[in-house]
């Protein structure tokens, strides 16, 4: 039998990719998304892969909405098997130039949207003894990028807390894991980057970042390549705590683990050409 999964924001991206080679795999596909359209898209090519599904347009940020979607879950599928909290947003910009309140709902989506749909499924994966909470996190969870520091707090926030779940969870059988990647060839980055005012002391740096994570997006991992390594972790019986998609994120967490943090910085800092 297959699994029962729940995948947040799963009507684009890597998100789509994973729910279609998950369903194509016999499993069974609950999520949400904001993109209706997006969404019906998905179910229909659901439909054709004769995948058990069920999905609703929702917000993230709506939590009497998160609570009805897993009662909805629960009552047509009877369990859940897997969780993954998908749903996240990037920031970007000078942390001193920053709009605090856009920040506020980046941590929002990030954190508490990841916070309320584990919570959520809990109660009945304690009760059947079994189920999994896996979380997107990035790379930037464990290493700081500079011109992301909102969106690097979310992460290294979804990091802790997943880490402190699983001395909570794990007494019930329960697992959970996350995924770091750092780079894929999507549009993700491209939304997000915008060249602070003229006459700020950081454009000229923030520049040479945009133009450096351009250049990289070029050769990075596809979405069809993570979305593969999403899927074995998912599918899993007992995944890592700690998971990477493609190169730069586990050469960057080795030299993490190795490396004094001078060094580290010093190699981040020409790797992204923003040495001052």
């Amino acid at each position: 039998m297959g699994q029962v999964i729940v995948i947040t924001g799963l009507a684009q991206g890597m998100g789509r990719d994973v729910a279609c080679r998950l369903a194509a795999a016999g499993n069974s596909i609950a999520g949400f998304d904001l993109d209706a359209t997006a969404l019906a898209e998905l179910e229909k090519e659901l439909d054709e892969l004769g995948a058990a599904h069920y999905l609703t347009p929702l917000d993230i940020t709506d939590r009497e909405g998160v609570l009805r979607f897993r009662d909805e879950v629960l009552a047509k599928f009877e369990r859940v098997d897997t969780v993954l909290s998908n749903v996240g947003i990037g920031f970007f910009g000078p942390f001193e130039e920053i709009d605090l309140e856009k920040a506020l709902k980046c941590l929002e989506i990030n954190v508490i949207g990841a916070a309320s749909i584990f919570q959520a499924f809990i109660p009945a994966m304690r009760a059947q003894k079994s189920g999994k909470l896996i979380a997107m996190s990035s790379l930037v969870g464990v290493i700081p990028f500079p011109f992301e520091s909102m969106y690097t707090a979310s992460k290294f926030a979804i990091e802790g807390m997943v880490e402190s779940i699983k001395y909570e969870v794990e007494p019930f059988g329960l697992k959970v894991a996350l995924i770091e990647p750092a780079q894929v060839s999507t549009d993700f980055a491209a939304k997000i980057h915008q060249l602070p005012p003229a006459g700020s002391p950081y454009r000229e740096r923030a520049q040479r970042f945009i133009n450096r994570d351009n250049e990289l997006i070029k050769s990075a991992t596809t979405p069809a390549q993570a979305a593969d390594k999403i899927v074995r972790v998912v599918l899993a019986d007992s995944p890592k705590l700690h998971n990477q998609v493609d190169f730069m994120s586990s050469f960057f967490l080795f030299l993490n683990w190795i490396l004094p943090k001078g060094i580290r910085d010093m190699i981040l800092l020409n790797h992204m050409d923003i040495k001052a």
